[in-house]
């Protein structure tokens, strides 16, 4: 019996649908610019005509080095609608770094912010599949580099969207890719994780439920683009004709200037984005206004397990918050922590508690289980501990060139995401640790994550991490790394009486050190630069 052909599960048909029912609708607001969606269809029509233009064949890397521009949202739907993959370049890696990422990919085309212009400068000798470079001038930074200028590049081609290549979103061949993502490589070199059209479709359509994203939304862009490809929302906001509010850097004044002036409805933040929001001097006394549609802000965190003390303060001043989390080799987040109406009974530190785990798989996501080494499902008891395993549409096809790393990471089956969490009776998990971040303290297992939500609770403590450090007698015991509130001055002593009062004598910190935490671009709290530092002259980073 003969069926009808099925359409391909494409994020390229989200725009297209857009452009059709919302043609004159507001799809992207950049300081004092306005654009259509009709509008974004003909500039992304643009852009891959350029690209062919250019030299671009199908399945050809194409990088983006760009904040939270215009331009990076048409490099979404542009680069891909010409046939070839995109590989968002996280802004704030060092030159090196960059080089590293453009050689692995093989990259043809670099487009770069003129901001960011002197990092291609300082490497242009050193990345030899890069075959032209264009700049996006903005921010009167100054274009600095041979190639052409961004609007020049989209100006020199005929308006006419150019026709897309036939896509298997089935097979992992060079049509069905879509992106490619680099890994921190907090462990060795980033590893490239290879995206595909029919999962980024699915995971964008997850994040418009869990979200709860319509064509009134308003996306404020404080998450970045290049991180997992925003976690989606690209393509999950304009699936739904919402409004792309884009910004070049989080200023947190001007953040809530944003969100009362352009009726902000939606954004995404890491923890740390969180802390400094709500501990900035503009957020004195201040509440997070209705959006226009009426209800409250909704605000999705993750990036790190969040405290139940940021989640209590950012819910005390009006907004409504959804953690969720995942990793880069799953599009950026997988599970929810759902909320369930029963618990609007309880207690504010109790809700928080129950918010700030990472809950069950996102609806359309796939499969979750916390299991032994032996790959065996732990006892849901909310104690034992286990590694997280997911498994669905959502995760990646594997990493670019890299095999073995692929075989590791799926071995049994499942994709093995390295993090350590309990499972709860009613089917929650909640992350306890990296594997690598367990503290192995006299054979006791000690959690950093438990650790550093007990100094959270300190009045005086505005960030907090905690990691092992070598001990002649127990092997390695915690240390605490405190980012002290502004105006505050806690002793170590403070802080060490603090958990004592909460915590296993075991698990307080044997020491503490005050200061500015390493971090990454998009707000992880970089343990592995600390421990690092403390394990110095060791062989191994474990005793």
């Amino acid at each position: 019996m003969k069926t009808a052909q099925l359409s391909p599960l494409t994020p390229l048909s989200f725009l297209k649908r857009s452009v059709e029912v919302f043609p004159d609708k507001t799809a992207v607001i950049y300081g004092d610019k306005r654009a259509t969606y009709a509008q974004l269809g003909e500039r992304v029509g643009r852009l891959a005509a350029a690209l062919v233009r250019a030299g671009v064949n199908p399945g050809d890397r194409v990088a983006f080095v760009c904040p939270n521009t215009p331009a990076m949202l048409e490099a979404h739907f542009g680069v891909m609608l010409a046939g070839a993959v995109l590989v968002s370049i996280n802004i704030r890696l060092a030159p090196r770094e960059i080089a590293y990422i453009l050689n692995h990919s093989g990259s043809k085309i670099v487009v770069v912010d003129s901001e960011f212009s002197r990092i291609i400068e300082e490497i242009q000798g050193e990345i030899p599949s890069v075959q032209c470079v264009v700049t996006v001038v903005d921010a009167g930074f100054p274009k600095t580099l041979e190639g052409p200028e961004y609007e020049d590049f989209l100006t020199g081609t005929g308006a006419e969207p150019v026709v897309p290549l036939p896509i298997d979103d089935d097979i992992e061949d060079e049509l069905g890719v879509i992106c490619i993502n680099y890994t921190s490589g907090t462990t060795g070199q980033p590893k490239g994780v290879l995206y595909q059209h029919r999962a980024a479709y699915l995971n964008a359509t997850s994040e418009i439920v869990t979200a709860g994203l319509t064509s009134d939304s308003v996306y404020l862009w404080t998450l970045p683009m290049f991180h997992c490809n925003g976690w989606c929302f690209p393509w999950a906001v304009t699936a739904v004709g919402g409004t792309h509010l884009c910004i070049r850097k989080i200023d947190p004044a001007e953040v809530y200037d944003l969100i009362e002036r352009e009726g902000v409805s939606h954004f995404c933040a890491a923890p740390t984005v969180l802390i400094a929001l709500s501990s900035h001097p503009s957020a004195q006394g201040r509440k997070f206004p209705l959006r226009p549609g009426g209800g409250p802000v909704r605000i999705l965190t993750a990036a790190a397990p969040p405290s139940p003390h940021i989640i209590r303060t950012i819910q005390e001043m009006g907004a409504e918050i959804t953690h969720v989390y995942g990793l880069t080799e799953v599009y950026g987040p997988f599970t929810v922590c759902e909320w369930r109406t029963e618990w609007n009974s309880q207690e504010a530190p109790v809700r928080a508690r129950l918010k700030a785990r990472q809950g069950v798989a996102m609806l359309g996501c796939g499969e979750l289980r916390v299991v032994d080494e032996q790959m065996n499902e732990v006892r849901r008891d909310g104690e034992t501990l286990g590694e997280v395993l997911m498994r669905g549409h959502s995760v990646m096809a594997g990493y670019f060139n890299d095999p073995e790393a692929t075989a590791k990471a799926f071995a049994g089956g499942w994709f093995h995401t390295g993090d350590v969490a309990v499972w709860h009776p009613d089917g929650y998990i909640e992350l306890r640790d990296r594997k690598k971040d367990i503290i192995i303290s006299g054979g006791e297992n000690i959690s950093t994550v438990e650790v550093e939500r007990a100094i959270y609770e300190h009045p005086d403590v505005l960030e907090v991490a905690v990691i092992g450090i070598p001990d002649p007698k127990w092997g390695e015991v915690p240390k605490a790394f405190v980012v002290p509130r502004p105006g505050a001055n806690p002793t170590a002593e403070d802080i060490v009486k603090f958990c004592r009062e909460r915590l296993a004598a075991f698990k307080c910190p044997k020491a503490v050190e005050f200061g500015e935490l390493p971090k990454t671009s998009t707000g992880k709290i970089q343990k592995f630069v600390l421990r690092q530092r403390e394990w110095q002259g060791r062989e191994k980073l474990i005793n």
